[in-house]
């Protein structure tokens, strides 16, 4: 799966780090680059790409102004804000922005996003049925589930047996919990522990334990669901703005 991808930020250096970090991951294809939004706009209309990284604060329309303007398009790209400014994250993710980056910039931090673009890419490129029904099939002992993601608060894996939890109910399956992963990619889950998937959307509080594993607290549960140390850093930066 190849992304085609314009960056446009007004800072030449910044914009060539960028870019540079970028272009680590062979999945990605640089195909322009613009220093303003309103020339940003013009590459985008005239070569049509998969992906926008774009700056927020610039000279002229602003980064936030050309995304509310791409939303109007056709097929408008999956943007992904990349900025010096914390303070627009809320009105970002209301754009439905895939991620947003803060400079300085990192790799790790770079890779995690080019991940979470090529999932929506993923889910995107999925097939019109399967997209529209936006259900999970879950094979059980003599019956199928269809179980809407969204409601879905955690998934185990318990010996050889998995377990499917929502605020209702506990479902058994026969499914693997990394078929399950698989399947609910482009959703809002994250693997925290080697045998637990969570629905991040669900998540209350991240509490310590002990001195290896920390607890996550759940919407309308009482549950607790164990998480490794090893997940702690990436689900902090998955959770927080």
């Amino acid at each position: 799966m190849e992304l085609r991808t314009i960056v446009i930020d007004d800072e030449p250096l910044s914009r060539q780090e960028l870019v540079h970090l970028l272009s680590e991951h062979s999945e990605l294809n640089i195909i322009g680059e613009a220093s303003s939004a309103e020339k940003g706009l013009a590459l985008i209309v005239q070569k049509e790409p998969d992906a926008v990284f774009l700056d927020i604060e610039m000279t002229g329309m602003s980064g936030i102004e050309l995304a509310e303007t791409l939303q109007k398009l056709k097929n408008p790209p999956f943007v992904i804000f990349a900025t010096a400014y914390p303070d627009y994250a809320v009105k970002a993710f209301r754009l439905d922005a895939v991620d947003y980056l803060l400079k300085p910039f990192d790799d790790i931090q770079v890779a995690q996003t080019v991940k979470r673009l090529l999932q929506k890419k993923q889910l995107a490129a999925a097939p019109a049925s399967k997209a529209a029904s936006g259900k999970l099939a879950v094979q059980g002992e003599d019956r199928i589930y269809y179980l809407e993601p969204e409601k879905i608060l955690y998934i185990y894996r318990e010996g050889r047996d998995t377990f499917i939890v929502t605020e209702k109910e506990k479902l058994a399956s026969k499914t693997t919990l990394k078929e399950l992963e698989q399947k609910l990619t482009g959703y809002t889950f994250f693997r925290v522990h080697k045998g637990y998937l969570v629905n991040i959307s669900k998540v209350e509080e991240l509490v310590s334990w002990s001195t290896s594993m920390y607890q996550l607290k759940l919407k309308n549960s009482d549950d607790h669901v164990p998480v490794s140390r090893n997940y702690v850093k990436e689900l902090r930066e998955r959770l927080e703005l």
